[in-house]
């Protein structure tokens, strides 16, 4: 206890040092934390899963992929035909549906783009969801099964919610309830639909998605006809893409021969591939960006921090050479020395590494419901957990690396060359 108490004068003796140090320390932290967090979700999502084996399957040949309606139920079997096909434990069905409401003066902030599915199948097939827990999970229940009772109702992301309502801060209650009229864009023209929002998502992956009922989707299509007196030209490839759930690895390589072989998907022709390899293609305009935030920006935040402990503790070391001798004479050993050195160093970086952790996590996830910044189908990033452990792991490891030198010289301080140079 006496040589902790010891460290921490040490560390205090000269507080403008300490505390200059600690907020750069902090700072750079906060960096790491950041762009780890970020790396960890893509990584997650494109890294292949062992367990619960996800598949998507899209159009073989086309960007974006369009396939026929007809392909959903099958397609949700895993083409499963013969005893001994695999069955996918679960499935979902995905169809796009991008539109504005507000016809008049369309913006980036006006735009709503929705998946129509089955509402039941978010609990357990859209990725992320199926991990909540608690309030989080009863409150989303209570949604989806709003969905499920109300055809024309919608599940909004935050961003829709914040664009409605023109504030960032709001009650969900403020938004459930509204409805409001979206007219089709682009190739989706002449879809118009009346929704009631009956519910939002978690903050976080799905603020920039809205999902709908695909029954009142599919039915707008027959009302299209009905009007016009012909088919909508998306009316026969309104199907996007259809997630397979499997529980391993070779399930899914047997789930994707037998539907790629299928004759029933021959035209057009589909692919199957994993979920990681589907959002791998997704990110590729990314790669250059995430790469340089793994390997640049995140290694020279570490660099610096290591620099800017090693030049704090090395001044300490030098204004403190007549100390370490004294404390020699004193009968305090080598290895005293070089623990006490590194201590005060592991202090100032661990300490300062788990202030930037707790802040970080707090201010990001509680006060600003996650970190806005927008990649690929991606808007807003959430800190883990496990940022709490990397900010004191960072800035211990790093302050540790900075003072391995200084440490050693203060350690082999010899106190008659200190005396002889007084005298």
């Amino acid at each position: 206890m006496k040589f902790l108490m010891l460290i921490l004068r040490n560390v205090i003796r000269n507080p403008m040092r300490s505390i200059l140090s600690v907020l750069v320390t902090i700072v750079l932290v906060f960096v790491v934390i950041v762009v780890w967090s970020v790396l960890s979700l893509l990584d997650y999502l494109t890294t292949e899963k062992s367990q619960n084996f996800r598949g998507m399957v899209t159009e073989r040949w086309s960007i974006p992929s369009r396939l026929p309606f007809s392909y959903a139920d099958p397609l949700s079997r895993g083409a499963a035909r013969r005893p001994g096909d695999v069955v996918p434990t679960d499935s979902m069905t995905w169809q796009f549906y991008v539109s504005t409401f507000d016809k008049e003066k369309i913006t980036r902030e006006s735009l709503l783009f929705c998946i129509a599915v089955e509402p039941a199948k978010i609990l357990t097939m859209m990725d992320g969801l199926d991990l909540l827990e608690g309030k989080d999970l009863d409150q989303l229940s209570k949604y989806v099964k709003a969905l499920e009772e109300t055809r024309q109702g919608v599940i909004l992301g935050r961003n829709h919610a914040v664009n409605l309502l023109q504030k960032t801060l709001f009650d969900p209650q403020e938004i459930i309830g509204k409805r409001i009229n979206v007219t089709g864009l682009a190739t989706f023209k002449g879809i118009n639909l009346e929704l009631e929002v009956v519910g939002l998502f978690p903050p976080g992956r799905y603020d920039t998605l809205a999902a709908i009922n695909r029954e009142y989707y599919n039915n707008a299509y027959d009302a299209y006809q009905r009007t016009t007196g012909r088919p909508h030209p998306l009316a026969g490839a309104n199907l996007n893409l259809v997630w397979l759930k499997v529980p391993d690895t070779n399930s899914f390589t047997r789930l994707a021969e037998q539907i790629e072989n299928a004759p029933d998907f021959a035209n057009p022709a589909v692919k199957c591939e994993t979920a990681a390899s589907g959002y791998s293609s997704f990110l590729g305009g990314f790669k250059d960006l995430i790469w340089g935030m793994r390997w640049l920006l995140a290694p020279a935040c570490l660099f610096t921090i290591l620099l800017v402990i090693a030049n704090a503790i090395s001044i300490s070391v030098r204004e403190r050479r007549q100390e370490m001798a004294v404390m020699k004479v004193l009968g305090f050993r080598p290895w005293q020395i070089l623990a006490l050195v590194l201590g005060e160093s592991l202090l100032l970086g661990a300490g300062a590494g788990m202030l930037s952790a707790g802040g970080t996590y707090l201010v990001i996830n509680v006060l600003m419901g996650g970190l806005k910044f927008p990649i690929a189908f991606f808007d807003r990033f959430m800190v883990p957990e496990a940022a709490l452990w990397w900010g004191p792991s960072v800035g211990g490891l790093a302050a540790l690396l900075g003072s391995l030198l200084p440490a050693w010289s203060a350690r082999n301080v010899k106190a008659a060359d200190v005396f002889a140079k007084i005298t």
